[in-house]
């Protein structure tokens, strides 16, 4: 009797320390899940960005080779365009003058590839579609429209974007010209350049010089 006893207690102790165990564990993975969820509401992970913040917008700045500055003139000029590296290469021969980042048309209005030729010259340029409707104070009522799609709202007057060093390529309007280059095609179809760029191509080419504008 007293061994079947003995016995019965081992067993019933053998159940007790498996439930003490399997409680053990159950509260641990709780307590685990509970001190993720805890300190994870302390750090969250850092919020998506924008798909704007992961566009590439630092782009290498123009590079001129002084060498050339008397050698290439309005007579042995050429320019070559890049839509892929969205650079442009004013060149005397085989030999690259300026190399320069710029901002070619946006989606929609994508910069024309081909041979061009520079077809016109003008160095305080504005214009004709795309501007601000401005009142008789001078006072901008509406900034970014499009002659082509908006209509001027009583009292004010149509004034073209300023597009100065203006090179035109196309019989459309598409030119190179001063604008803000964001690192990425951004234009309604002309080629932006750096504000102290445009003036050195524009001085180095004339009504009639080559340019090329390649994918």
């Amino acid at each position: 009797m007293k061994q079947q006893h003995f016995f019965r207690r081992m067993r019933f102790a053998g159940y007790f320390k498996t439930l003490l165990a399997l409680l053990f564990c159950t509260f641990g993975i709780l307590v685990q899940q509970g001190s993720a969820q805890f300190f994870g509401s302390r750090n969250p992970s850092p919020p998506m960005k924008k798909p704007g913040d992961l566009i590439r917008r630092g782009q290498p700045g123009p590079k001129i080779d002084k060498s050339l500055e008397s050698v290439i003139n309005q007579d042995n000029s050429h320019v070559i365009i890049s839509l892929g590296k969205q650079r442009v290469y004013l060149m005397v021969g085989d030999q690259i003058y300026i190399d320069s980042p710029i901002s070619s048309g946006k989606l929609g209005h994508e910069t024309p590839t081909g041979q061009k030729h520079v077809l016109e010259k003008d160095p305080d340029h504005h214009s004709s579609i795309y501007g601000d409707f401005v009142d008789r104070s001078g006072r901008t009522v509406r900034s970014g429209v499009s002659t082509q799609a908006d209509s001027a709202p009583s009292g004010t007057h149509y004034v073209g974007a300023s597009m100065k060093w203006f090179c035109r390529l196309t019989e459309q309007g598409v030119g190179m010209h001063v604008g803000i280059l964001p690192g990425y095609p951004a234009s309604h179809g002309c080629v932006r350049l750096p504000a102290d760029i445009a003036p050195l191509i524009y001085q180095k080419v004339k009504v009639g010089t080559p340019a090329v504008i390649e994918q």
